[in-house]
């Protein structure tokens, strides 16, 4: 009868002809020998062992030839291994006794990704990134379907996908081989190829609904362990791969655990159908509503955006008036072709009336996003006086008024002092001038029609927000609007490691009455493009501030 192999409980069951041959093979040595024989043996010597010998057995063909697997023996067993060899060989598989460059296929049961990586580093064998390590459960499929079965995630013991990496050194790296990972985010090097989106998407929902209830502790311990996953090289298949990370509490690792073993998560789950979040998500989408309008609304019974609109007892303010009325538009994502075209008309504005100014785009689309819901920019002139720092926002918003492209904005003024203490508040807002403002972009300015447009118009509302500060304080503007976990954890670090305040004024030593800093330009441009704190009272070296890197490479 033709074998049938399947599943059960996570071990191998074999029927009829592969049954049949394995109890052969493992109760053949019990046969009682001739006495003749046994007169004349004697005592019967123990022969050494031979590492990485396999049962003598008749050739067979080769039926895949690309592939060559070696079977790991470690957790497994001498038999048991000798025994998959001998079947894997009969279905037509290539399976080395030896570990060789030919192998490209390893297979591996009862262990994790980083246990064969480890085990791979004692055999002074480097894992390419051409070197499959798979479970077990993907031989058995291969022999059952009576071919190679495609490589599938649950196969993986390390899934090698580095095609959109940008940085080879990953490439070169065994990704499981997990060195000591920095507690905070401002020492580890993040970039946008996150290797665990099922994990970080669960924490970051879990993380916005603990902000909805306004507890803070919980959502900052979901989105530290979302951003330490994000910089890692590899994905977690086992809860072995969690040792030795960072930022991983007990609440952390059950949802871990769960999502390994079921695939998704029942908090994550419960938390996407409960009506109180799925409302605040809606409420807080709308441009000028927070958490305090949310809470209000939602108290009052309201569900949707229709019924909240059509509430003649509401009173709204002007932003939240100008969010419902571009609401179609500002919900919509902003694609960096538009991000590009807005800072074009940002420029054109600020050169009319500071030619020496430099115009910085920040938040994400600084970061390397492709999408984002608003566009950042920081502006800053060093040779401009402070009444020309002072008129020149409400110049570009009377300019743009006159065009007919300002939708609505709202003015602050700056209240920065030089010789007042910084703010102790870690995310405090800055003392700059700034503007909140919806501009209209029209398609035609967006390169080659990349405009996300509703049918029969001709313009889209954008949601900009512009910072004007000081020259002499531009590094520390430009790092706190560029954002990121990075930069949050930055000022974590100051205070909780060097007893300093950062914000984005300056960096204060608490021992002393201000310590100045300073950017550094990377490349050598006259045009600073990434601000670098070089204080050696800082504490942190140029290997592990990673603030010398581009933003691009600190995405969290």
């Amino acid at each position: 009868m033709t074998s049938e192999l399947f599943m059960k409980e996570g071990r191998l069951s074999l029927t009829s002809g592969d049954t049949d041959r394995w109890h052969r093979q493992k109760h053949q040595k019990l046969l009682p020998m001739d006495p003749l024989q046994m007169a004349h043996s004697g005592p019967r010597k123990k022969r050494p062992r031979q590492m990485g010998a396999s049962m003598v057995s008749p050739p067979h063909d080769i039926k895949f030839r690309d592939l060559v697997l070696y079977i790991l023996e470690k957790k497994m067993g001498t038999t048991r291994r000798a025994f998959l060899m001998e079947l894997a060989r009969s279905k037509g598989f290539r399976v080395e006794n030896e570990l060789s460059d030919s192998v490209t296929h390893i297979v591996a049961e009862n262990n994790s990704g980083s246990d064969v990586l480890e085990w791979l580093q004692v055999q002074n064998v480097k894992a390419s990134s051409q070197l499959e390590l798979l479970d077990i459960s993907w031989l058995i499929e291969s022999m059952g379907a009576g071919k190679p079965v495609e490589v599938a995630g649950k196969h993986q013991l390390v899934r090698r996908d580095y095609s959109a990496s940008p940085n080879p050194e990953l490439q070169k790296t065994p990704p499981l081989v997990v060195k000591k990972i920095p507690l905070y985010a401002c020492q580890r090097r993040t970039t946008l190829n996150n290797f665990n989106h099922i994990f970080t998407d669960a924490f970051e929902v879990l993380a916005e609904n603990y902000e909805f209830k306004e507890n803070e502790i919980s959502s900052a311990t979901f989105m530290r362990a979302a951003s330490v996953l994000k910089s890692l090289p590899f994905t977690i298949i086992s809860m072995k791969d969690t040792e030795g990370i960072p930022c991983l509490e007990d609440k952390v690792k059950c949802v871990i655990e769960e999502i390994i073993e079921d695939g998704e998560s029942s908090e994550v789950k419960a938390v996407l159908n409960d009506e109180r979040y799925q409302s605040f998500k809606l409420f807080t989408s709308v441009f000028g509503v927070g958490l305090k309008t949310s809470e209000k609304w939602f108290r009052m019974g309201f569900r949707t955006l229709s019924k909240i609109k059509s509430d003649k007892t509401l009173k709204f303010t002007q932003m939240q008036k100008a969010g419902f009325l571009y609401y179609e538009d500002l919900v919509s994502c902003v694609t960096r072709a538009e991000a590009e075209a807005v800072g074009v008309l940002v420029k054109e504005a600020v050169w009319a009336f500071l030619p020496d100014a430099f115009v910085t785009m920040t938040g994400g689309f600084r970061r390397g996003k492709k999408i984002g819901h608003d566009v950042d920019f920081l502006i800053t002139s060093p040779g401009s006086t402070d009444e020309e720092e002072e008129q020149l926002l409400p110049k570009v918003i009377n300019l743009w008024q006159r065009k007919e492209l300002l939708l609505y904005y709202d003015l602050v003024e700056s209240t920065f002092e030089k010789l007042k203490l910084p703010s102790r508040k870690v995310d405090a807002l800055d003392h700059f001038q700034k503007c909140f403002l919806i501009l209209k972009l029209h398609h035609q300015r967006v390169d080659s029609g990349k405009c996300s447009q509703q049918e029969g118009k001709t313009w889209k509302a954008i949601r900009v927000d512009l910072v004007m500060c000081p020259y002499e304080r531009r590094a520390f503007a430009l790092l706190g609007w560029t954002g990121s976990r990075f930069e949050r954890d930055l000022r974590r670090y100051a205070t909780h490691e060097r007893k300093m305040i950062l914000d984005n004024h300056a960096l204060y030593d608490k021992t002393k009455i201000t310590v100045e800093g300073s950017w550094k330009d990377p490349d050598g441009s006259t045009v600073p493009t990434w601000p670098r704190i070089y204080l050696k009272g800082f504490g942190l070296k140029d290997d592990e501030l990673v603030g010398s890197l581009e933003p691009v490479q600190r995405e969290h």
